[in-house]
């Protein structure tokens, strides 16, 4: 099935937005959001995604998180977004009840550095406390004082491999997974063909040159069927769904 809405003048609104991003009604969910400019970039010259967004965009994201489990992103994209507490809305509140969800969605940090903004309202006033995803080789006295501020995950090796990641926030119920970035994050989920569902905004902006995804290109790439553009205000919003035999039907409009 493909769909195409478009163009449009004003705001999707709540209902057009609940349609078109539905979840799978049980089972594990992995959910690339991504904006990109004509020409790859992730963001804009001050390295933040806001500046080649709008307000269609946002709220496309608003929706993507709203009956999510949890957004995870990278070090890198807490530190250059500086991402605002993640709060309960009420609005929301008897849906996420319905279907079992905690009040508020968590968001998952990775770092294997555990160099993080601790001082920021983040940690201290999200509904959830946000959880760190990092590796049990960090240095003692840095994951003493992650544990201060987070719920921490302390992963085997070096390095937070992108299949460990995924288990463990599995093994916590936390199966709705929404994954803003960074680049590299994403690059390492798409390398484990972990991402069921890619949600990618085209913003008609060219910064001359960017790349989405900061990785080696895969031996086998991923494929995934399009099931939606929507044009808003010279922007588009995709949503293509890997093309495999698990993908589950019931997050397909």
């Amino acid at each position: 099935m493909e769909m195409v809405i478009g163009p449009r003048t004003g705001l999707l609104s709540t209902d057009d937005l609940a349609w078109a991003y539905p979840w799978p009604a049980e089972g594990r969910w992995v959910r690339a959001m991504m904006v990109t400019t004509l020409d790859g970039a992730p963001a804009g010259p001050d390295g933040r995604s806001g500046s080649i967004s709008s307000p269609a965009d946002r709220a496309v994201l608003v929706e993507a998180r709203r009956l999510s489990d949890v957004v995870l992103i990278g070090a890198g994209t807490l530190r250059a977004e500086r991402y605002n507490p993640m709060r309960v809305k009420p609005a929301d509140a008897a849906e996420r009840e319905r279907l079992g969800l905690a009040p508020a969605p968590v968001v998952a940090v990775v770092s294997a550095s555990l160099d993080l903004p601790w001082s920021d309202a983040f940690f201290s006033e999200s509904a959830v406390t946000p959880i760190v995803v990092t590796v049990d080789s960090v240095e003692d006295g840095r994951l003493r004082a992650a544990r201060e501020h987070a719920d921490v995950i302390a992963l085997p090796g070096s390095s937070v491999r992108p299949d460990e990641l995924i288990r463990a926030l599995e093994s916590r119920g936390l199966t709705r997974i929404v994954c803003e970035g960074g680049p590299r994050l994403l690059a390492g989920l798409s390398g484990a063909g972990l991402i069921d569902e890619a949600d990618i905004s085209i913003s008609p902006l060219l910064t001359s040159g960017g790349q989405v995804l900061a990785g080696p290109p895969s031996a086998t790439p991923a494929e995934f069927d399009l099931f939606h553009v929507i044009a808003d205000s010279g922007f588009l919003f995709t949503r293509y769904l890997a093309r495999r035999a698990d993908a589950a039907v019931s997050a397909r409009p």
